[in-house]
């Protein structure tokens, strides 16, 4: 389980990095693009693609457009969740995802959807509900933001996870699948960058690009340490995606709570709460 625990660290890690980047004066565009560089470096290295497979017919290159668009879109959203709403809410709503995700794979893919997984989703959308709910000035700008940007998030990572299933469909090895996708990502973000460059004069900044470093590994690393866990553990599959999603959870609150002061309505905090027991009966097997 030190591949679980090593990708839980990385991926709240992330959000960590998010929440300090206006502090810390990095803007966040910037670092994003140089995250996708970095990935980029690393797959290549560690996981050796030989991209044979995307010369072939079959390649699902909507899917691989569109995950390469998507990912650094909803990375900014993201950090918008993130700054608004705060790690507690951003890190259960990323995770929650999976409402999306699940009922997608029963209607397109033709995976089954028994009672129990039906009763997760229900328990998640009830979390969600209290995640999101918002007393006093609802209607407030910052009210908004603190609970739209979280729903862009579950969307994203939701949609971003049913495109994910599309390319492993396709057959293709996972070390050309992520290459292909870092780099589509890679050039949408600074193609990003670029137009605010053109319209709004924003320059690249040295502290930006060893924050977009740091914050490559950190990504790379949930997604390689969340591999070696299923390769570790092969006949637990539901274990080690409970494991790391639960665990999210949980230490995204601690860090919310604890090392920023988030502050959590007792429903908020419910419906975190709510969110690891919806989790936790989706991967029942």
């Amino acid at each position: 389980m030190i591949f679980v625990l090593l990708s839980v660290l990385c991926s709240v890690l992330v959000s960590v990095l998010l929440k300090l980047a206006r502090r810390l004066q990095i803007d966040v565009g910037q670092a994003i693009a140089w995250n996708y560089v970095v990935t980029s470096v690393l797959t290549a290295w560690l996981l050796r693609p030989t991209l044979g497979a995307l010369r072939g017919p079959g390649v699902p290159w909507p899917a691989l457009v569109a995950l390469g668009i998507l990912l650094p879109t909803i990375f900014l959203a993201l950090a918008a969740a993130v700054r608004h709403a705060g790690i507690v809410r951003s890190d259960a709503a990323q995770r929650l995802s999976v409402l999306l995700s699940l009922p997608a794979a029963f209607v397109l893919f033709g995976e089954h959807l028994g009672a129990v997984k039906l009763a997760g989703i229900a328990l998640g959308l009830l979390a969600l509900l209290g995640m999101i709910w918002r007393s006093g000035n609802a209607i407030a700008t910052p009210g908004i933001a603190a609970w739209f940007y979280p729903l862009l998030v579950l969307a994203g990572f939701g949609v971003i996870d049913i495109l994910f299933k599309r390319v492993a469909l396709a057959g293709i090895s996972l070390g050309d699948s992520l290459q292909a996708m870092f780099a589509l990502a890679l050039l949408a973000a600074f193609a990003m960058q670029l137009w605010r460059r053109a319209c709004h004069g924003a320059r690249f900044t040295l502290r930006s690009i060893l924050a977009g470093v740091v914050l490559g590994a950190a990504n790379f690393g949930n997604i390689l340490f969340y591999l070696r866990g299923h390769r570790a553990l092969p006949a637990h599959p539901a274990l080690v995606f409970a494991s790391m999603n639960i665990g999210v959870v949980a230490l995204g609150a601690l860090v919310g709570l604890l090392l920023f002061r988030e502050r959590l309505s007792r429903l908020n905090l419910g419906g975190v709460l709510l969110a690891a027991v919806a989790i936790g009966v989706i991967a029942w097997p």
